[in-house]
């Protein structure tokens, strides 16, 4: 399956290499949320959030009641996950608080999963040079990919693999990557990062792996009238 993603910084929907630099800007929210009305599933990650350098917690409350949608970014504490559930969304997607000390925080997992349900969390594992990054992939922890699921595995329902190395370049991402994550969880996985064609699509959709579709959308290398 193929789900759009939505990258919220500064008010406008972007698009970012290597979750970096700045390479497309649209203040048409309302155009892309239309575009994106007829997937089953849309993910919505406020970066400025994810950085701590501000939010766009307005417009996550304007889209989450008018899309499917998974949002990330910022997700730090219960408070916080709850909120975004009350605003529509159908689950939220953490990241840096499910890790402490350079290792997953299963006391925290564990308690988030108590509160809004196992089923509502999409544990993020982004990986970058071989390890997990946080922070707005800013700050590598010592575990892989593949050892933070099977760590949080019972206390999500889904996981979210990035393969950073790939994100924003359009050059294909690492199929072998996201198998090899898939492989250490009975969770259903969703990868992302570099994917760029119909043939990636349905190669990961063979192995049971959503793909998280951003640049090769807004660049029109994708139609999104043949996903």
């Amino acid at each position: 399956m193929l789900i759009p993603s939505i990258d919220l910084k500064n008010g406008r929907v972007v698009q970012l290499v290597q979750g970096e630099r700045l390479a497309i800007e649209s203040d048409d929210l309302d155009g892309w949320v239309a575009r994106f009305a007829a997937f089953p599933k849309v993910q919505l990650i406020d970066l400025d959030a994810a950085l701590g350098s501000g939010d766009n917690d307005a417009l996550v409350r304007r889209v989450a009641p008018r899309l499917p949608c998974r949002v990330g970014g910022g997700i730090r504490s219960i408070d916080r996950a709850e909120a975004v559930l009350d605003y529509g969304a159908r689950a939220v997607i953490v990241s840096s608080a499910l890790f402490r000390d350079g290792r997953p925080d299963l006391e925290f997992a564990r308690s988030l999963a108590d509160a809004v349900g196992v089923e509502r969390i999409i544990a993020a594992v982004d990986s970058k040079a071989g390890r997990v990054v946080i922070r707005g992939w800013t700050e590598p922890v010592e575990v892989t990919a593949v050892e933070a699921v099977r760590g949080l595995e019972p206390y999500c329902g889904e996981f979210l693999y990035t393969h950073v190395d790939r994100e924003g370049l359009m050059t294909g991402t690492d199929l072998d990557a996201a198998q090899a994550v898939a492989a250490a969880t009975s969770r259903p996985v969703t990868a992302a990062g570099g994917i760029t064609t119909r043939d990636e699509i349905d190669a990961l959709d063979a192995a049971g792996i959503d793909a998280v579709v951003g640049m090769a959308i807004y660049t029109g290398a994708l139609a999104l009238d043949h996903a």
